[in-house]
């Protein structure tokens, strides 16, 4: 981290703050990772831990007064002092991916700091910003929402020269109400580029085009007829025509909805200036962030897809449609648990997730969790741990697994259960 003088924390985070240095050198709200030079910032329960983190060897520790505004001021005064060029990725599907990638693509060329993980909330992005050191050139950051205005404060701090939306589509309808209102939402980051910004959007996106008229910002496309295109898919090849060059990546996945999350990193990777030529240097360093497609072998041949992270109706579309392909004609089992924040439209959206996986021949479903997970038809699972039951009990050599559902589901302890059951 650029470095910051405690007296400058001192006016910039009201609070009870103890200093045992006088600059701090990273900032952290975790007090297991704190260590000398940090500043440990108690957010929530964390007030009871600030001992642990001076016994860490903490430069400093500070309990605040607004948690959220006191990271956020932070993080503008160490991106005040930096000329690295931040890009923002934000969108309904495949934001935390497409981070990843193009981190990835960037790291050979400028050195580049990326959010950790799925960072992109009112703490996770000032840690990313709060990461970055004197040499960086690159920012890779990410940026979620639940409503009209959260990106919007996000970027405040962030001050973004590029934008990337990776999808729109129907998530945190129960507090949007609509598809149109997400892209509104999502648009917020187009609406703080700065004259002569960048933003990178699906092609394929028409709720976008009214938030889109902004003629100081180039705006680049990608997917079908976009200006980023996919040529060819053949994994581990990616063949792309980025703006009328083309471009080949050796990447390690096989997914139809990475390579187009692919598309969207190289949009930004041209908009950073980046040698296209050089773009699948790389290529070999892509690696997901947790729970979002993890591949596991288990025994008997059998394979885990953990797409446990978090799930709504496009997502879930796209790991079913994957499970399938993936599967390549051996037997389909798919784990689904609810689907979150879909408001009115909830049931609907759940039954047609059930009647996708009936279209698509997938010959076991286990819907955990009732409630609307029932929707999904299937064998009926309440809890976590008799989903994983039911999976080793009808598990056969071979077969291929998906577990997918939202956070509330917690089926990333289905997956967790599952690796090392044998097949029978």
């Amino acid at each position: 981290m650029i470095p910051l003088a405690v007296e400058e924390v001192r006016r910039l985070a009201p609070g009870r703050l103890e200093a045992r240095a006088d600059r701090v050198t990273g900032v952290t709200v975790d007090s297991r990772r704190a260590g000398p030079g940090d500043l440990f910032v108690a957010v929530g329960r964390g007030r009871e831990f600030v001992a642990e983190a001076l016994e860490r060897g903490a430069a400093a520790v500070l309990v605040p007064d607004d948690p959220f505004g006191v990271l956020a001021a932070l993080a503008a005064a160490v991106r005040g002092r930096s000329e690295a060029k931040v890009v923002a990725v934000t969108g309904s599907v495949g934001k935390t991916s497409t981070k990843d990638i193009l981190a990835a693509l960037c790291r050979p060329h400028a050195a580049t700091v990326a959010a950790e993980a799925g960072f992109n909330n009112e703490i996770g992005l000032p840690l990313t910003l709060l990461a970055i050191e004197p040499e960086t050139e690159i920012v890779v950051a990410e940026m979620g929402m639940r409503g009209l205005g959260q990106i919007t404060e996000l970027c405040g701090p962030a001050r973004p020269d590029i934008g990337v939306i990776t999808a729109v589509g129907p998530v945190h309808l129960e507090l949007l109400g609509t598809v149109q209102r997400v892209a509104e939402a999502k648009a917020e980051l187009v609406a703080a580029l700065p004259p002569g910004g960048t933003a990178v959007v699906p092609a394929d996106a028409p709720e976008l085009d009214p938030f889109l008229r902004r003629d100081d910002v180039e705006l680049i496309r990608f997917g079908p007829g976009g200006d980023v295109r996919l040529a060819r898919f053949e994994p581990p090849v990616l063949a792309a025509d980025v703006r009328g060059t083309p471009v080949e990546l050796e990447v390690p996945f096989t997914a139809d909805h990475h390579a187009r999350n692919a598309l969207a990193a190289l949009g930004a990777y041209e908009a950073l200036g980046l040698p296209l030529e050089r773009a699948g240097e790389g290529a070999a360093g892509i690696a997901f962030s947790r729970l979002r497609g993890e591949e596991t072998d288990l025994p008997g041949g059998a394979l885990l897809i953990n797409d446990s992270w978090n799930a709504n109706p496009v997502s879930m579309r796209a790991a079913l449609d994957y499970l399938v392909r993936r599967a390549a004609g051996r037997r389909t089992i798919a784990v689904l648990g609810e689907m979150a924040e879909l408001g009115e439209g909830a049931a609907a959206f759940h039954a047609e997730i059930g009647a996708a996986a009936a279209e698509l021949g997938i010959d076991v479903v286990i819907a955990v969790g009732g409630g609307l997970a029932a929707r999904y038809g299937g064998l009926p699972a309440a809890k976590p741990a008799e989903a994983a039951g039911l999976v080793r009990e009808l598990l056969e050599p071979g077969d291929v697994v998906l577990v997918k559902g939202s956070r509330v589901a917690r089926l990333e302890t289905v997956a967790e259960a599952l690796v090392g059951a044998p097949a029978i």
